[in-house]
């Protein structure tokens, strides 16, 4: 990284003194609908771009790149525990490690990033939650993963990062009658919208399922994905705009 790169990572006092940053699209090398820190190995953007973007954020991490590791993410409650770098990308949707020097990532583009620390036991976790994920129960099985690794989760610190907000997540009747199957009273996690659509609030759902797990203190740092492009990738935003792809945010933690 020459001195002229500067990223621009979101941090949380609540994970304080963890080394960690929900990174946005500043200081990235990648260029048109990419514009940015675009580290999706998934996206059409030119591989060779989205190496040096993710050598960038390995280095503000102060690890290798190849001890930043993130997993193939397919929307599922799957869990990884790591205790060395991969060799391969497994399908999941959560890290967990308590060994130091690992950084954990996840990538995301409306979904919630969410960042996990316990002080006292030192272990760290990492999940991508969409609206499946949440609903599957990725977080709670991310804190069980951790609860493995000597980890209470009533100690443990949670931060979701920059996601969609309720406002810019329209949603029809299926996706609503889904959630009211689970549980009538998560209709307070829907808004109403025009004619049969509704707004639905992921943070607030996620912040939901963390505190009914017991999470010792949960938090969103109210950062809308959608709305501010000059900072964040949306994957709703491209598809708005009829963009042929988009960019992935990236979100790390390291002991």
């Amino acid at each position: 990284m020459t001195p002229s790169v500067i990223l621009d990572p979101i941090q949380s006092d609540a994970l304080h003194p963890v080394r960690h940053g929900f990174f946005t699209r500043r200081g990235g090398a990648s260029s048109g609908i990419f514009q940015g820190l675009n580290c999706g190995p998934g996206s059409s953007d030119m591989a060779e771009m989205v190496a040096i973007n993710r050598a960038r954020v390995a280095q503000a991490m102060d690890v290798t790149p190849e001890r930043l590791v993130t997993v193939s993410q397919v929307h599922s409650a799957d869990v990884v525990i790591i205790s060395n770098p991969l060799i391969d990308r497994p399908r999941a949707d959560a890290l967990v490690t308590a060994t130091p020097g690992i950084a954990l990532a996840v990538l995301t583009a409306d979904c919630l990033p969410v960042l996990f620390f316990d002080p006292h036991a030192r272990v760290i976790g990492a999940a991508h939650a969409g609206w499946r994920g949440a609903f599957d129960g990725v977080l709670e099985a991310t804190l069980g993963a951790m609860e493995r690794l000597g980890a209470d989760r009533a100690s443990i610190t949670a931060v979701i990062g920059p996601s969609i907000s309720q406002a810019a997540y329209e949603v029809g009747p299926e996706f609503i009658q889904r959630f009211l199957d689970e549980d009538p009273d998560l209709s307070r996690f829907f808004a109403a919208g025009a004619g049969d659509r509704a707004q639905f609030d992921l943070p607030g759902y996620g912040l939901h399922r963390l505190r009914q797990a017991g999470v010792g203190h949960a938090e969103w740092n109210r950062h809308c994905t959608y709305r501010d492009p000059e900072r964040f990738y949306s994957y709703r935003r491209s598809q708005h705009l009829n963009e042929a792809d988009y960019g992935r945010l990236i979100s790390a933690i390291r002991l």
